[in-house]
């Protein structure tokens, strides 16, 4: 069973016991309702390191004043049962007054153009709040390695650019993308979704497929490929919020003759939920 740590002095002193110990230890940050998603994320952590830690918080920074902090999933007895099943060995579930003892944090993690684009368009801040939460996250638990998974791309390349800049002395792994039997990427906000809505939101993955098929037939120009994919979720009755095709690496635009990999993300509202999901091409 997972020990369970509620404060930060606790999880520190745990896992500064592991390393005194010579364990490796991997973290897995989440905002609970967890998924087998999530639970990829848990193996992949297993495969890297000897104890596990995953942190269940809903971090207020990261939602703006329009989003669903209020109503955003929490199922503490679930996950901590599905947890225990994987064979987690210790949970960080610390309050929001244990996170930020004085109040709301006046230090946040700046990322500039990296947390200004795509999804950074519509949720300013969002990506300040989260590499200022992941930075606690890492202070906390001093990982040797970090998990997250590949759907929500831009937060991983924000990561990435974090822990290099402020050389935290951690691996970062990004995991694949966890799909339902009709493609659609398993997410905490499926929970949102009604049986039509999650029949129509597995249209963004039919739309991405359709872009690896063009590109793997030939086509390279970048707005052929954006403009197939908003068309092909047009024609599903989705009007995406945006469709982008960009560097994987810096989330730079493409050049207009796609070489190289190239990442082609979407976001899109559907029902009462905001999905993103993601599609490389021109892997090896």
């Amino acid at each position: 069973m997972a020990q369970i740590f509620t404060t930060p002095s606790s999880m520190r002193q745990w896992a500064r016991q592991q390393h005194g110990q010579k364990r490796r230890v991997g973290l897995v940050p989440t905002m609970g309702a967890l998924h087998l998603g999530h639970m990829a994320l848990v193996r992949e952590a297993q495969r890297h390191a000897e104890r596990v830690v995953v942190s269940i918080f809903v971090n207020p920074l990261q939602f703006g004043p329009q989003e669903d902090l209020a109503r955003y999933p929490q199922t503490p007895e679930d996950d901590l049962k599905l947890l225990d099943e994987f064979g987690v060995d210790a949970v960080f579930m610390p309050s929001v007054e244990e996170m930020y003892p004085l109040g709301p944090s006046l230090t946040r993690v700046s990322l500039e153009r990296l947390a200004s684009v795509l999804c950074g368009k519509s949720r300013p801040g969002h990506f300040q709040g989260v590499a200022t939460v992941v930075a606690k996250l890492f202070h906390i638990v001093e990982p040797d390695t970090a998990l997250f998974g590949q759907k929500d791309w831009q937060q991983l390349v924000i990561i990435r650019r974090l822990v290099a800049d402020l050389n935290f002395p951690v691996e970062i792994i990004g995991v694949p993308t966890v799909r339902e039997a009709n493609g659609l990427a398993i997410s905490s906000r499926n929970r949102y979704l009604s049986p039509a809505d999650t029949s129509r939101a597995a249209s963004l993955y039919r739309a991405l497929r359709g872009a690896l098929a063009a590109y793997q037939s030939g086509t390279r120009g970048r707005e052929e490929i954006r403009r197939q994919v908003a068309d092909s979720l047009s024609l599903s009755g989705i009007e995406a919020e945006y469709v982008e095709v960009v560097d994987p690496r810096t989330l730079e635009p493409s050049p207009e003759m796609l070489s190289g990999q190239t990442l082609v993300a979407v976001a899109a509202r559907v029902g009462k939920a905001r999905l993103i999901d993601n599609i490389l091409l021109g892997q090896d």
